[in-house]
């Protein structure tokens, strides 16, 4: 804006000018009266993004400013929506009462939030966590995250594309990042760049939509727990020295488990329309509390390597699932417990609100309950149910803090209902009786001025200009005693006040203002009481969160029909009737199809063949997927199960072209190929579909061929679906290398897939058949059968003949090829012995040669 305009501005404008340029990058939510007020680039931006009207306001001489507003006491709804967008807010607050305003109301602001810094519960989805993170890359990545509304703060340091791995894992609404790596886009970058400027921003971008990228001065980065410190200093100082201090950790503790395998196995969202519907966690999600919720993303998503650990949560799910009638109680009760880590975690940041004080008031009140349900059980209690019961603190002075100071349901603060309960202060008990009962005190002034004056018609009344008063008649005005201080003449009456009536007048007048500041003083005072508990309170909510998730898992396992498996340290896994999790939800317990595996040493390598839609992928998907509920320490779906620990699940399932940064359907297969083939280890699990599909039909064969040679060589418990059916003959290759088949019936010209795995390979692809099944038209598939029918006649004896010799001639050295060709051509009937003798003598010495 020209300074010639910033002068001709009104008072008003001046100072929100003044306050925004404190703030640029937020938008400012000015508070005028009962709303919220954005002007110029604010107001176009927020009216265009949330469909408010946008307006004008006079700014100055001849000057109108765009604006547009919304109430404050619906803000809620929009500040959420612009933290969605990955926009930061401004709250600027008037700070004193514009009534005692001399002049331009004061404003300050009073709260900023940004993407990834928010603690406000109602803007923040229950069961999801929303992070801050920060990403320092070099040599190592340093990878820092805030979860501000949990008090969790963690940091590690991994190669880079673990480190992707992690904060793709993690989902973070928003990461810091150096700004020198705010790389001009246009640019052009090398695809290995892939660490530094424009193509770190092109892959977050790409993978995390819905993730705003923040850049911050170099020198901010000292490390990335810095960053995250400098960044809260920044945006909300006052919580600066509140956070809860970093601690390390490392991801390879756990189950690694890449993006792909995230997306692919569908273990939070579906791949159709990103809901939690349909994926593993909307099968395992029985849990009563948000904290549970949260938490059990976390179990899914980091499943245990530890065989100790695992069998401990076992043992637990195990004990809840035996005891159907204690299960019961504990989630009846659990639904009484509100989101304790929450609330714990803004009393710790002093941030609760009366509500939430109330709510955890009536949280705290059920614990001791909690508690109670597994006394009975105390010698039976698995190590875990004890350790966990061992960090439930039940808060029993803290709850008779809360119940005796607060009121049933308190108000929002400074909005003149209730909040602390009569007999807290006697200050407040004063005040609230003068306020309720005024007429009654002003009455009895009235009745006492008259007997002591001798007036009989002295009456009080009131007006918005004067006050109160003592009204008296004129004929009896002469009368007044001397301490009436004259007020207002009148035709028929004067009328006077009193030291007395003044005094009352400004207790009555200040009574509500006076109750608000007393009450938010006391309030205060309660709330700093708490925040001393919170880091006890923060362990309990997370104790209960356990509890929830294994309640969960027994309900599950007893409802589904789980078992538990038994971990092994052996290279062996067996999987006895396992079935995919999800898809048995969903089509019934008595509609899926079963299906086994074994593997060990000797058969580590699975090549699976067959027709589309005959259940090779959900064969694949149901595997990986039993494997990390095992390790989570969940009962799985299938009759019998003994599993191995395994360091990492792997999978290549489909693939989509990358356009935005160039990469076409076959460069991400093969990326991801090399990604498994360089981190795989020989106890690592791997799903591979359709590898190679992407290229031409060499190309993809010979890939596939290679790549299952280089898996099985590495010791990699693999299955490998693939329509490539010359990739069977490598078990007559490799003793460890198993052919199995999904199972076709065919009756008459139908064919009925029976979803069953047999050992073996397929005998036809019935792709005419799945194209019928698929709805194409008749007309075309009788044509295609017609073509198919001429094919298979024509090509018979060359391809019974030859077709093996063709395929497998890809993999002969090019050194023998002179010798094959010399073969086909040798007429065999018209040689003698001798000259065949003599033949097979020269190509010896040449094979030899």
């Amino acid at each position: 804006m020209r300074g010639s305009v910033k002068q001709e501005l009104t008072p008003m404008f001046k100072q929100y000018l003044q306050i925004k340029s404190k703030y640029p990058d937020c938008i400012l939510f000015f508070r005028l009266g009962d709303f919220y007020e954005m002007f110029f680039e604010d107001a176009e931006t927020v009216s265009k993004l949330l469909g408010l009207v946008l307006t004008k306001r006079e700014a100055g001489k001849n000057f109108y400013a765009p604006m547009c507003g919304i109430p404050a006491e619906k803000s809620d709804f929009y500040i959420q929506r612009l933290l969605e967008l990955g926009f930061k807010v401004a709250i600027c607050e008037q700070v004193e009462d514009p009534a005692l305003a001399k002049g331009l109301v004061r404003r300050e602001v009073v709260r900023t939030y940004t993407p990834g810094l928010n603690t406000e519960i109602s803007y923040l989805p229950g069961k999801d966590k929303v992070y801050l993170a920060s990403f320092l890359p070099g040599s190592m990545v340093e990878l820092a995250f805030l979860e501000l509304s949990c008090g969790e703060f963690i940091y590690t340091e991994l190669p880079f594309d673990k480190a992707l791995a992690e904060i793709l894992k993690k989902e973070p609404r928003e990461i810091l990042l150096p700004e020198d790596l705010k790389a001009d886009p246009l640019s052009p970058r090398a695809e290995r760049e892939v660490t530094t400027g424009y193509a770190l921003q092109d892959k977050l971008k790409a993978l995390l939509p819905n993730t705003h990228l923040t850049f911050l001065p170099k020198k901010v980065f000292q490390d990335a727990v810095s960053a995250i410190k400098y960044y809260v200093e920044t945006y909300q100082p006052e919580l600066k020295d509140r956070l809860s201090s970093p601690l390390w950790y490392y991801p390879e503790d756990y189950l690694f488990l890449d993006e792909n395998a995230k997306r692919h196995l569908e273990l939070l969202r579906n791949l159709w329309d990103g809901s939690t519907k349909y994926s593993l966690y909307w099968v395992l999600d029985e849990t009563i509390t948000p904290m549970g919720g949260r938490l059990l993303k976390e179990w899914i998503l980091y499943p245990l390597r530890d065989a100790k650990e695992i069998i401990k949560r076992q043992s637990a799910v195990e004990f809840f699932y035996e005891r159907k009638s204690l299960r019961n109680e504990l989630r009846s009760l659990l639904q009484k417990i509100s989101d304790l880590e929450r609330i714990a975690q803004r009393c710790k940041l002093r941030l609760a609100t009366p509500r939430e004080l109330a709510l955890l008031r009536d949280s705290l009140s059920f614990i001791p309950s909690l508690k109670a349900l597994f006394e009975e059980e105390k010698s039976l209690l698995p190590e875990l149910i004890r350790e966990i019961l061992g960090k439930v603190s039940e808060f029993q002075d803290l709850y008779e803090l809360l119940k005796n100071t607060l009121v049933e349901d308190p108000a929002p603060l400074g909005k003149g209902a209730p909040i602390i309960k009569p007999g807290v202060s006697e200050e407040l008990d004063t005040l609230r009786s003068l306020k309720e009962n005024s007429v009654e005190y002003l009455a009895n002034l009235e009745r006492e001025l008259r007997i002591k004056t001798g007036l009989p018609n002295l009456k009080l009344g009131y007006n918005k200009v004067f006050g109160y008063f003592i009204e008296l008649p004129k004929a009896q005005a002469r009368l007044a005693p001397p301490y009436f201080e004259r007020k207002q003449t009148l035709v028929n009456a004067e009328r006077f006040t009193t030291p007395e009536l003044k005094d009352l007048e400004a207790k009555i007048v200040t009574a509500e203002e006076k109750i608000k500041a007393l009450e938010a003083q006391l309030f205060y005072e309660l709330r700093d009481k708490v925040s001393t508990r919170a880091s006890a309170l923060l362990e309990t909510a997370r104790a209960i969160a356990c509890l929830d998730i294994l309640q969960a898992l027994a309900l599950v396992a007893e409802r589904e029909n789980y078992v538990k498996p038994e971990i092994t340290e052996e290279r062996e896994l067996i999987i006895e009737e396992g079935r995919h999790p999800v898809l048995e939800k969903v089509l019934g317990p008595h509609n899926f199809i079963p299906n086994s595996l074994h593997m060990n040493e000797a058969s580590r390598l699975h090549i699976i063949t067959g027709p589309n839609m005959g259940g090779k992928s959900t064969f694949l998907r149901q595997n990986a997927l039993i494997i990390i509920l095992a390790q989570m320490g969940s009962f799985v779906p299938a009759t019998y199960a003994k599993i191995p620990v395994f360091d990492r699940v792997f999978t290549r399932i489909g693939a989509g072209d990358e356009l935005i940064r160039g990469r076409s359907t076959f460069m991400v297969e093969m990326s991801e190929c090399a990604n498994i083939l360089k981190n795989s280890t020989p106890q690592s699990f791997v799903i591979l579909d359709e590898v190679g599909r992407g290229t031409s039909t060499f190309d993809g064969l010979s890939l596939a061929w290679a790549i299952a040679e280089k898996l099985y060589q590495k010791g990699v418990f693999t299955l490998l679906a693939t329509h490539y059916f010359e990739l069977t003959d490598l078990a007559k290759t490799y003793e460890g290398i198993k052919n199995y088949h999904v199972e076709v019936k065919e009756w008459g010209n139908e064919v009925v897939f029976l979803y069953r795995i047999k050992e073996g390979r397929a005998s036809q692809s019935y792709g005419i058949e799945v194209a019928k099944l698929a709805g194409l038209d008749e007309d075309v598939i009788k044509r295609a059968q017609e073509i198919l029918s001429k094919l298979e006649e024509k090509n018979l004896k060359s391809t019974t003949e030859s077709k093996r010799a063709k395929q497998l001639s890809i993999f002969v050295p090019p050194s023998y090829e002179g010798i094959i060709e010399r073969l086909r051509k040798l007429n065999i009937e018209t040689l003698t012995p001798l000259q065949a003798l003599q033949i097979l003598a020269e190509l010896k010495g040449e094979i030899i040669s």
